[in-house]
């Protein structure tokens, strides 16, 4: 396949042209257009690199990928407004979040709690657990979902060591802004506070607060571990990341084409899994033979899991996704 390639500037108008009206005969060259707000190296990135090199793969015949790096398009809440609009961006990666305003359903896939462990959330993603929600989102978005991605597990960075609910009791954490995961934090003892994102580091060195939530590989980029060193491994989130095609796109690309994206996405969606899961656990252990971080094995896992049930019924419920909610719960 040719390779990936970061546009200098801005999309030329001839590209869009291109890109808006799709190839009129079989003559024409069929150009692909992904985003990212993140380098090659990151894993959304080159799962978006596999997945074109198997769409060549599978559909043998020429096709032009082209990637957009670092932000050149904006962010994933912009990529997806332009997918569902047809216009600009054919494929990236999106978190749920961004989804909900045409779907609130989505959200539950970015649930705190939602997972016991990693077997029942990669039966989950790989099987139809969460399809009632893949389906409202297609179908109100205008969008493909090729496959769920993620694995990368959220754990508790502390300046506290704590491995049980006691030990957890009164700390100040940075949480995300949506209700849910103040709700589902509190129901534990924790206070939650909502801080910006680039305010973080100060306001834990400051004290301000004494600890976040976050992935390993964030947690190296962003050096959090200077001023929380405690990796409390509460497991609370296993990511779940959707694939995502413009549907605009897809209905005009040649029927060959559509069914050698389907087969590569659920593919790509496979490899990322795998590989995001093997690197997360690999960042920090990293980490911690490098002594930056030390590692807290939490005892009380389980019985977290279930103080935090209740917050997420209510929630389910909200969100009309109870049928779903039940599905993975029925996740040996």
């Amino acid at each position: 396949m040719k390779p990936f390639k970061l546009a200098a500037a801005v999309l030329s108008t001839c590209v869009l042209l291109a890109g808006l009206q799709g190839p009129a005969s079989a003559q024409d060259k069929i150009v692909l257009h992904g985003a990212s707000a993140y380098n090659k190296e990151h894993i959304f990135n080159r799962t978006m690199a596999k997945f074109a090199e198997l769409v060549t793969k599978y559909y043998g015949k020429p096709v032009e990928f082209v990637m957009h790096e670092n932000g050149e398009l904006g962010n994933e809440a912009g990529y997806f407004g332009l997918m569902t609009r047809g216009t600009s961006v054919d494929f990236a990666v999106v978190a749920p979040a961004h989804m909900t305003p045409i779907s609130k359903r989505a959200g539950l896939l970015d649930t705190p709690f939602l997972f016991k462990d990693v077997p029942q959330w990669k039966k989950a993603v790989s099987g139809d657990a969460f399809k009632p929600i893949v389906d409202d989102i297609e179908k109100r978005g205008n969008v493909k979902i090729l496959g769920l991605g993620g694995g990368a597990e959220r754990n508790i960075l502390s300046k506290k060591p704590a491995d049980t609910l006691a030990g957890l009791h009164g700390l100040k954490m940075r949480v995300q802004g949506t209700p849910i995961h103040a709700k589902a934090f509190a129901a534990v003892g924790i206070v939650p506070s909502v801080i910006a994102y680039n305010e973080i580091y100060n306001a834990i060195q400051s004290g301000v607060i004494d600890a976040l939530e976050n992935e390993a590989s964030t947690n190296a980029q962003m050096r959090f571990y200077e001023v929380a060193p405690e990796v409390i491994r509460t497991r609370h989130i296993i990511t779940v990341r959707p694939l995502v095609f413009s549907g605009t796109t897809f209905n005009r690309l040649p029927p060959d084409l559509q069914a050698a994206i389907l087969k590569a996405g659920a593919e790509a969606a496979a490899f990322w899994r795998e590989t995001e899961t093997a690197e997360d656990v690999g960042a920090l252990e990293k980490m911690a033979a490098e002594g930056k971080v030390r590692i807290h094995d939490f005892k009380d896992g389980e019985q977290m899991h279930e103080k935090v049930q209740p917050v997420i019924d209510a929630y389910a419920k909200e969100l009309g996704a109870e049928d779903v909610l039940a599905r993975v719960r029925a996740i040996d």
